[in-house]
């Protein structure tokens, strides 16, 4: 795995937390906290977007992020277990790697500019 695969997933990470901020944020810090969450997982996942195709790091980006946010939620706040959720989750992970693994980690001619 490169290191612009492991920004997308440190990208999906800092996604999680402030998908999470914006539902439980009720103070200054907790706020302050999401925005930093935002602007670096934002920031990182541009880089990772500079050398890997786009649509495959969106891709990836959302589909682990809410698979950590749905996790999360259950994990800490209490959110119900289901089964169903749980299943479709997996299913689009499934999706996720499968990208992936079909996506050539070749940098194109000019991708640097």
């Amino acid at each position: 795995m490169s290191k612009d695969w492991i920004k997308v997933f440190v990208a999906a990470f800092f996604e999680v937390l402030w998908v999470i901020g914006l539902k439980h944020a009720d103070s200054f810090w907790t706020w302050s906290g999401t925005v930093i969450a935002i602007i670096i997982s934002f920031y990182v996942m541009i880089m990772a977007g500079k050398k890997l195709p786009v649509g495959t790091v969106y891709a990836v980006f959302v589909g682990l992020g809410t698979a950590g946010t749905v996790l999360s939620e259950v994990l800490f706040f209490g959110e119900p277990f289901k089964l169903a959720k749980v299943l479709l989750i997996l299913l689009l992970l499934a999706g996720v790697i499968g990208l992936k693994l079909v996506t050539k980690d070749q940098v194109e001619e000019g991708a640097e500019s």
